[in-house]
């Protein structure tokens, strides 16, 4: 879902211009998402599950100077609804 072809980089732009965010591919099946401005607010990640390609949403968590994953969702919508949520 989340690779660098051209149909992918289309789904994402459509969902990041649905809320709001900017996404850029960040490595292989990892974009950093980034607010209007252009504060990143932390990342998605395609994951290979058993029944399909899950989202993990993933925030920087400053104290343990780590990434927390806060989640796998079954779309990118949901994963960046809970990134939006968490904050």
């Amino acid at each position: 879902m989340f690779t660098q072809t051209d149909t992918e980089e289309l789904v994402a732009r459509d969902v990041a211009l649905r809320w709001g965010v900017r996404l850029t591919p960040a490595a292989p099946h990892l974009w950093r998402v980034q607010d209007a401005s252009g504060r990143v607010v932390g990342h998605l990640e395609a994951v290979a599950h058993s029944d399909g390609t899950r989202v993990r949403a993933r925030r920087f968590h400053p104290p343990s100077r780590a990434f927390r994953d806060l989640g796998d969702f079954w779309s990118a919508d949901d994963a960046l609804e809970c990134l939006r949520l968490g904050r």
